[in-house]
């Protein structure tokens, strides 16, 4: 079976996401690598995020993780490194989503502020599946078993656990 690249996104540390949401993000990326698929995720340059963390775990647990850096350099924050890393050419706001989103089978979003929206409404435009996990506030919770319009695309498909996410996440890719 195809290795899954799924996405995860969601609060950066200027957010100041809880505690629960930064465990919620490490088990899911702990589960990802055990599910032996690929976590893909915006690498930040200023700070870390619910995704990196996810990445970080996933790594840990002998994942696979592709980050996606804005700009030309290879500049991450911190000391972890993603197995692969994509220097998108462009700024935050500036079009690293669109490389983000449309490298991944399915996104799960995690709270979220405007970011995570850009890139849950370019999944959305794109026909990618997206999970949310709406227990932590944020775009995920607004957004949760809704369409982000009246087209009705795909709705955002709430999840409670790291595991209900997952399954989740690799169900809606299986239906496509």
């Amino acid at each position: 079976m195809k290795k899954l690249q799924i996405g995860i996104m969601g609060s950066a540390a200027d957010l100041n996401f809880s505690d629960e949401a930064l465990e919620f993000a490490k088990n899911l990326g702990k589960e990802i690598a055990k599910s032996g698929n690929i976590l893909v995720y915006g690498a930040e340059k200023e700070y870390t995020s619910l995704s990196t963390e996810a990445a970080k775990s996933a790594s840990a647990n002998n994942g696979i993780t592709v980050g996606i850096v804005p700009g030309k350099d290879k500049k991450v924050y911190g000391d972890f490194r993603p197995t692969v890393l994509i220097n998108s050419g462009l700024e935050i706001g500036g079009g690293r989503e669109f490389n983000l989103v449309l490298s991944c089978d399915v996104i799960i979003a995690i709270s979220g502020g405007s970011g995570t929206l850009t890139e849950m409404a370019i999944a959305y435009q794109a026909g990618i599946p997206i999970i949310v996990v709406d227990k932590f506030g944020g775009w995920a919770k607004e957004l949760s078993n809704k369409f982000i319009d009246d087209r009705k695309r795909l709705k955002c498909i709430s999840a409670k656990t790291e595991k209900e996410a997952l399954e989740k996440a690799i169900q809606e890719v299986m239906k496509k």
